[in-house]
Order: C-alpha cells, then sequence, then structure tokens
C-alpha cells in the first residue's frame, strides 16, 4: 500500500494463499486488515508470472518458516537479476539462514535488502507515522529502496548492516514472547523494563558474535522494534507470550492464531546456535525452554531472577 501511494508505481501482489484469492472481489484482507481497502491501483492476482515477471523489485512478505518453499513456487518467474527485499523477521530452523540468505539460496545472485522496524501493519495500513531502516551490503539498493518506500507518512533511513538489522528483527520476537509472559503473569512494569533492557543487551551480544555490529541493534530495527513489540497490543508475539503466562499450551495457541508469530520459530533456532557457540542467551533459554520443554512460566522467571549475581556491562 505505501508503494501505491506513488502513482510512477505499478504494484503488482500475490498470495500464496488459495483462501486469499477472495481478495479480488472485495479488495480486503479480511482475515488480518478487516476495514482497509486495497488501493484500485494495486494489482491482485492469483498468477505468478504476471505478478513477478515484468518486476524490477520483488518484495517478500512471507514468514521466514515459509519463505524456502514460497519462493521455489515463483523463481522459475523471477528475473535472475531481480532484486529482493524481505520484510521477514525471523531464522530458519535447522539452517539458521537469514531471510536474505534464503532468498539467495533460492533464486541465486542478486541484490537484496530488509526493510525493517517498529512497523506493525494495522497501523501502516492506517496511515499512522512510521519509521523504518533499510539495510543492505549494496548501498544503491538501500538507497532505491529508502526512495521507493519513503512517503511524508513513512520515513525510511539506510543501513549497511544487513545482518545485524536481520538479526535484531528476528531476535527481538523472542523477547517480545517474553514480555507477554511477564504480562501474563501480571509481573508488573518494573521487571518489563528490566526485561527489555537485558533483552537488548542479549541480541546485540549475539549479534556481534556473528558478524553484526553492535549499534545496530540501539536503533529502529533493534530498539525500536522491541519496544513495539513488547508493548503494543497488536504485537503477535507479546500475545503468545501473553496466553503461555496465563496457562495455555503452545499447541492450542497456534491453532486459535490466524497469523504467524515468528518468535516460536526463532527461538528454537537461537536456543540451538547459542548453545553451540557458547553465547549466554538466559532469557532466550527460558523462553525456548516454555515453548518447546513445557517449563511453567513462573519458575522460568525464578530461574532468571535468580542467576548468579554479576555486574552490569555494556
Amino acid at each position: 500500500m505505501i508503494l501505491a501511494q506513488n502513482p510512477q508505481h505499478r504494484v503488482a501482489l500475490w498470495s500464496a494463499r488459495p483462501e486469499n484469492a477472495g481478495w479480488h472481489g472485495r479488495r480486503e484482507n479480511v482475515r488480518l486488515l478487516p476495514g482497509v481497502a486495497i488501493p484500485a491501483s494495486i494489482v491482485l492476482t492469483a498468477d505468478i508470472r504476471q505478478a513477478v515477471e515484468a518486476a524490477d523489485l520483488l518484495i517478500a512478505a512471507v514468514p521466514t518458516a515459509y519463505m524456502r518453499a514460497t519462493l521455489e513456487r515463483i523463481a522459475p518467474a523471477v528475473g535472475k537479476d531481480t532484486p529482493v527485499v524481505s520484510l521477514a523477521k525471523g531464522l530458519e530452523n535447522h539452517t539458521f539462514r537469514r531471510p536474505t540468505q534464503i532468498a539467495l539460496d533460492v533464486l541465486g545472485p542478486r541484490p537484496v535488502a530488509v526493510l525493517s522496524g517498529p512497523s506493525h501493519a494495522e497501523e501502516v495500513a492506517r496511515g499512522l507515522p512510521t519509521t523504518l531502516v533499510a539495510a543492505s551490503d549494496d548501498l544503491n539498493l538501500a538507497r532505491r529502496v529508502q526512495q521507493c518506500f519513503a512517503t511524508e507518512r513513512f520515513r525510511v533511513y539506510t543501513n549497511l548492516d544487513l545482518v545485524g538489522v536481520e538479526l535484531a528483527g528476528a531476535l527481538k520476537n523472542v523477547i517480545g514472547i517474553a514480555a507477554g509472559i511477564n504480562d501474563g503473569l501480571g509481573l508488573g512494569d518494573n521487571s518489563k523494563s528490566a526485561l527489555l533492557t537485558r533483552g537488548l543487551a542479549e541480541m546485540a551480544r549475539f549479534g556481534v558474535a556473528l558478524g553484526a555490529e553492535s549499534q545496530t541493534f540501539w536503533g529502529l530495527a533493534g530498539m525500536g522494534d522491541l519496544i513495539t513489540t513488547c508493548i503494543s497490543r497488536h504485537g503477535r508475539n507479546r500475545a503468545v507470550g501473553e496466553r503461555l503466562g496465563k496457562g495455555e499450551k503452545l499447541a492450542d495457541i497456534q491453532a486459535a492464531t490466524p497469523m504467524v508469530a515468528e518468535g516460536v520459530f526463532t527461538a528454537r533456532s537461537v536456543f540451538e546456535k547459542s548453545q553451540q557457540m557458547g553465547i549466554p542467551m538466559p532469557i532466550s533459554t527460558e523462553v525456548y525452554h516454555v515453548l518447546y520443554d513445557q517449563k511453567n512460566p513462573r519458575d522460568a522467571v525464578n530461574d532468571l531472577m535468580q542467576r548468579e549475581l554479576r555486574s552490569e556491562h555494556w
């Protein structure tokens, strides 16, 4: 919708879900964005070739867990040099591949970028002010994405730290689940503030160990998105955590939730990688145990609070 605000842009929208064929008649995503009309200038199509063959920029708004399979479906129709911009915020289980790496695996060498930051669709689609960061190893592509998306209500910065921006977007979802558990247990504002602060330290520690720049985590993709994820009523990961804190089981939550909470998948990837590399990730580790080992959320909080005392390092 942001891209369609520029009359010079020709935008086509393709969905991998057959049930979204109803968009064509209603021009509305009733399941995820009820009440928000899809602009008439956007071409809605079930024909992937119509969507991508003439495209000079491919925007991949697919959850990380489904990105590889989705891109494999459309790969024959994508131009060999077409740049890819990922909107995903996760990590692929077992491979630990970031979304742009998955795109390169499937589509072959090409410029890739990520657009990330505090950007709940419920607010963006209604024209509320939003500010994000476009990151790429290719500065020209980052600037192109910046120019394509920038409007009077949608501000975009550039960043060359592709690794850091993608990792920040993924890691903040795990801390978002922890923040929801805090809410579900009724632990208050003091504990949530500490959780965000120490969670951000975890995110930066993990990112730097994998080649990211530490300052990226104090920016829009890190601190900015973390705050939104952990406090907003729109936060899917926070909502999952809150329901866990209230005693619901993960399988029941997932069965009743129409949207994907990327942090559920990312928690496994981060746990496995941090164990392999010996990176201390106490909050993320406890989230993993709650999600996959059925650990009682209150016990997880108690174990965090009773860890060995130490100094605060930045």
